[in-house]
């Protein structure tokens, strides 16, 4: 009998035969394995980040890859000097040396990009928040206050604010985050109204939590990643914007380095010492687009809307 069974079984086998095992627990892919292949896949969207990181390093360690001081005039003899093996880019018509002044001026932009970027998702964040789990009236308040910011051209505010506080770095950093704001509201009230009609909202909300408590532990845990889109987006807007006001002399005061100054003060020599407006100019459009490069690609990668694909 039990070679009989032994052969039934090895019979049986054959004819239905066992379901391969499961893959270990550990291998399996996530939604961060998704989003990094689908970021990892657009080339633009990739270099626009090793560009950016390249620029942060440059202005964290400034002090260590330039050989002056931003406002130290050791070259007076040199001065408007074109780019040379000693001066990459050229010397300032101040005795500056010009690559050092470009670098500091990263520190200014960027600080001013992510602090300005900062400031505005501490505003969309709750505003967005409440706008999509309330709606009704809520959402009608909110949206009228976008569509007043949306009408009110950026820059000619920023123009009068800043005149009207003698501009500054703590002036820009507020100015660019009253008006960076809105992208960020919007992308998080979107997310809200699609996960309030959840499964998981409505156990919160049968077990008695508050619309306070849902909203910070249930909902916008779930909105990271358009909040963090939001976040990157708003960086080159507010660096734009800087750059304006201090082209125009209302933003960041000298001697700070500031790139929209460089290029001011390089339009009056443009036509005969190219270097004092063709190097700002080309850092700011580098690093503007580098970070809206990289604030693209992460917004496809992490469109909830293609995860598993």
């Amino acid at each position: 009998m039990s070679v009989i069974g032994t052969e039934q079984g090895r019979v049986s086998d054959l004819v239905h035969p066992a379901p391969p095992p499961a893959p270990p627990a550990g291998r399996q892919r996530g939604p961060v394995w998704f989003a990094w292949k689908r970021f990892s896949a657009n080339k633009a969207a990739v270099a626009g980040g090793i560009v950016l990181g390249i620029l942060i390093l440059l202005a964290i360690f400034a002090p260590l890859v330039t050989k002056t001081g931003p406002n130290q005039q050791a070259f007076l003899t040199q001065a408007l000097s074109p780019p040379s093996a000693e001066f990459w880019f050229g010397v300032d018509d101040l005795g500056r040396d010009f690559f050092t002044r470009i670098v500091y001026g990263a520190r200014v932009s960027l600080t001013i990009g992510f602090a300005a970027a900062f400031c505005s998702i501490l505003i969309g964040i709750p505003l967005g928040a409440l706008a999509g789990y309330y709606g009704g009236k809520t959402d009608w308040v909110v949206m009228r206050i976008i569509e007043i910011f949306s009408v009110v051209p950026p820059l000619l505010a920023a123009m009068l604010l800043a005149a009207v506080t003698r501009g500054g770095f703590r002036t820009i950093v507020i100015i660019a985050g009253l008006f960076g704001w809105v992208q960020v509201c919007l992308l998080v009230r979107a997310q809200v109204k699609a996960y309030k009609e959840k499964e998981f909202v409505r156990a919160a909300e049968a077990l008695g939590a508050s619309p306070g408590y849902i909203i910070r532990k249930h909902l916008i845990p779930n909105a990271v990643s358009p909040i963090i889109v939001g976040f990157v987006l708003a960086i080159p807007l507010a660096m734009m914007l800087e750059a304006s006001l201090s082209f125009l002399g209302i933003g960041v005061m000298p001697p700070t380095p500031s790139w929209g100054q460089m290029i001011n003060t390089g339009m009056n020599f443009m036509y005969f010492y190219w270097h004092m407006a063709v190097f700002p100019t080309a850092a700011l459009a580098i690093t503007v687009l580098a970070t809206t490069l990289f604030g693209d690609g992460l917004r496809d990668a992490l469109d909830p809307t293609l995860k598993g694909t």
